[in-house]
């Protein structure tokens, strides 16, 4: 089996398995694997207004500023990938995402859908859409 083998969804380079590959990297909390679903020149965009909010390149980029993050920040951070949609190269995947905040202690369980665009059998291109609104409210402590 080689790179071009799309039968196997662990080698296949199909768009949709590229990408629900790096969501079972991520759940793993495995940045080898996810980073090698990323193009060395990939565009990661999370949306205005989560903490993260901004756009970060290079597989390592994206590691460090928001996986990474996510894992200091936040408790069991998980996004549960449930509906695809592809066309051609884009996917978009509705998920939801779940977790607890270190500091607030406060659950999160907010849905999200996430645009992916893959070249090559690698993502070039991320883009998140949540209600930003939720996500701050989980972070914020009691009181506050």
């Amino acid at each position: 089996m080689g790179l071009t083998d799309t039968s196997d969804p662990v080698t296949s380079i199909s768009p949709r398995d590229v990408v629900r590959r790096q969501y079972l990297a991520s759940a793993a909390g495995d940045l080898d694997a996810l980073r090698a679903t990323l193009a060395p020149d990939v565009e990661w965009t999370e949306m205005a207004g989560f903490p993260l909010a901004g756009t970060y390149r290079t597989p390592d980029g994206v590691t460090s500023h928001v996986m990474e993050v996510l894992g200091r920040d936040w408790d069991a951070w998980t996004a549960h990938d449930d509906t695809y949609v592809v066309e051609g190269e884009n996917v978009v995947v509705l998920a939801r995402y779940t977790a607890t905040h270190r500091t607030s202690r406060k659950a999160l369980n907010v849905r999200v859908a996430h645009h992916f665009i893959v070249r090559g059998g690698l993502i070039v291109r991320f883009e998140q859409f949540v209600d930003t609104a939720l996500v701050a409210e989980a972070a914020r402590p009691v009181g506050e």
